[in-house]
């Protein structure tokens, strides 16, 4: 697949980022009109699933992928507890998010693979590097379309954090491609990353719209990060896959500090809500601590799943019906 020119060449060019002041100032005034009208809105929306618990209940152990949960998420790999436990990335050696596009480049590496820090324009960045034996691109674009229709799926993921998955849209038993399935839809996820727990709207873009190369065998993972409750967008995460000897590694991205607004989503705002914690934009930090810890949680949840993906895959996957 060739990489598209002219205005779309910049990643993320059609989004505009307005300051995080502004950003919270809009939300806050957004999210008490939302709040005010939850109830009467909730009567007319179809709900959206609340339940909220961590671990799996007797319902979920009786699913036939239950066998792949674990009591506990794996260890991070040396090189994302070294990083963890080290100092940021100085500003000069992080690229800016203007350049994600080539740093996720179908070939070679970039000087720092996993590491956290802010850019020299105060965005926060999050790298981790993940190898993969035995598991392939298809894999991850048939796990990105599948495991949030259920909560329990998504706990497979990372036993310790997740807690709940939800969608716009559901399209996981669709007769469509996997890609499909995920790109243009929006995930609603709660998770703890480090001892905050977050409620996150993840919605997927089509990364050959916004410049990046993904050749055949290889897949990319694009999207927008907001609020689940409050209708504010954070930053930004990729997840390059691309294959080596003996499987495929994976190359992650985040970027913080890119504050915008997006259209609410009522019905997912009000199970949100009722979720809990709180209606407060300003629960989704983007501070050092926040990158540190994401840098974490990325790296125990890509390495975790790995270990169980291609069977997972096998089992479930393709023409495989649940």
């Amino acid at each position: 697949m060739r990489v598209p020119t002219g205005k779309y060449s910049q990643p993320m060019s059609r989004h505009a980022s307005v300051t995080r002041r502004a950003a919270l100032s809009v939300g806050v005034l957004i999210v008490g009109t939302v709040a005010a009208g939850l109830r009467a809105s909730a009567a007319r929306a179809q709900p959206a699933s609340t339940a909220r618990y961590r671990g799996y209940s007797p319902e979920d152990w009786a699913r036939p992928y239950a066998k792949f949960m674990a009591d506990r998420t794996l260890p991070p790999t040396p090189s994302v507890a070294a990083a963890y436990t080290g100092p940021p990335t100085p500003a000069e050696g992080i690229p800016e998010a203007s350049t994600l596009h080539t740093e996720l480049a179908a070939t070679d590496y970039s000087p720092i693979e996993t590491g956290y820090g802010r850019t020299s324009s105060g965005k926060v960045w999050v790298a981790v590097h993940t190898e993969m034996p035995g598991v392939t691109a298809a894999m991850w674009d048939w796990w990105f379309g599948w495991h949030s229709a259920e909560s329990a799926r998504y706990k497979l993921w990372h036993p310790d954090a997740h807690l709940y998955a939800g969608l716009a849209v559901d399209k996981s038993a669709e007769s469509i491609s996997d890609r499909a399935k995920y790109i243009g839809n929006v995930s609603y996820v709660d998770e703890y990353i480090g001892p905050k727990l977050q409620q996150l709207a993840i919605a997927f873009q089509d990364p050959l719209a916004h410049g990046f190369e993904v050749p055949d065998g290889h897949t990319m993972i694009l999207a927008r990060v907001g609020s689940a409750v409050a209708p504010l967008n954070v930053g930004w995460l990729a997840h390059q896959v691309r294959p080596i000897a003996g499987g495929c590694e994976m190359r992650s991205r985040f970027y913080l500090d890119m504050w915008g607004i997006r259209l609410p989503d009522i019905r997912n705002a009000v199970a949100a809500v009722e979720r809990g914690p709180s209606l407060d934009p300003r629960d989704i930090a983007t501070d050092m601590e926040a990158a540190r810890e994401l840098l974490l949680h990325c790296g125990q949840e890509m390495h975790h799943l790995a270990r169980f993906l291609p069977d997972l895959y096998n089992e479930f996957g393709g023409d495989a019906q649940l």
